[in-house]
């Protein structure tokens, strides 16, 4: 059931996009600075997909760098900058306040506490290299997604590109940082990841053309 779920997954987080494109700019930062937050909550979930461990997350870090372009291609390079910056406000804020709330002594008739260490008490460096990479991942994918314009005119081609690049990026930056010493096979986790990554942009990047031509003629409609 877990391939079942995963392309519900990916489509699930494809039809939110597709609201916050039509919402608009604040709707679209939003999304992107949520998809960043459950990245490096449902990190630390490992699932069984197509007989391979992977994490749960890999559909939030595509979904987030995806909305990340459309916002840059609608909107412009600086309202995509902002966003990065807020996406990163949000994952410290994430990262302190789960902090903060583990230091409360739980009731007596509490059932969940337990539960709540088991998520939000992850190492600290799989948290600090999550973010970081995921920061730097989206600083560069901007930068990169704005040079590809001027050579590149086909929306979706620079789309296809900016996700293979910034995953390939984000998987190597993390499983070094994050899992180096930690799992057996650093070099099966980045090429099990990536394939994952790869199957999720090979469903969304087409569709991300769509989103936009969706956005365009719904401006054209109340003009």
């Amino acid at each position: 059931m877990n391939e079942l779920i995963f392309i519900l997954h990916i489509f699930s987080a494809l039809f939110f996009l597709g609201v916050a494109v039509r919402l608009g700019k604040m709707a679209l930062g939003v999304y992107i600075a949520l998809s960043g937050v459950l990245a490096n909550l449902f990190v630390v979930k490992q699932i069984e997909l197509f007989g391979f461990h992977v994490t749960a997350s890999d559909v939030f870090a595509v979904g987030g760098i995806l909305g990340l372009n459309l916002l840059q291609e609608i909107y412009g390079s600086e309202e995509a900058k902002k966003a990065v910056r807020a996406s990163l406000a949000a994952l410290i804020l994430f990262a302190c306040m789960s902090q903060v709330h583990l230091l409360y002594s739980p009731s007596t008739f509490d059932s969940t506490h337990g539960s709540f260490v088991s998520i939000l008490s992850s190492a600290p460096r799989i948290v600090a290299a999550s973010i970081g990479v995921y920061y730097l991942v989206q600083r560069l994918d901007v930068l990169f997604f704005k040079f590809m314009r001027t050579g590149l005119k086909h929306f979706g081609i620079r789309v296809l590109f900016s996700l293979l690049i910034s995953q390939a990026l984000d998987t190597v930056l993390f499983s070094f940082f994050g899992l180096y010493g930690i799992v057996e096979s650093l070099a099966d986790i980045m090429i099990l990841s990536y394939a994952v990554k790869c199957a999720i942009i090979a469903c969304s990047s087409s569709l991300a053309l769509l989103l936009k031509r969706f956005h365009k003629e719904e401006n054209e409609a109340l003009a």
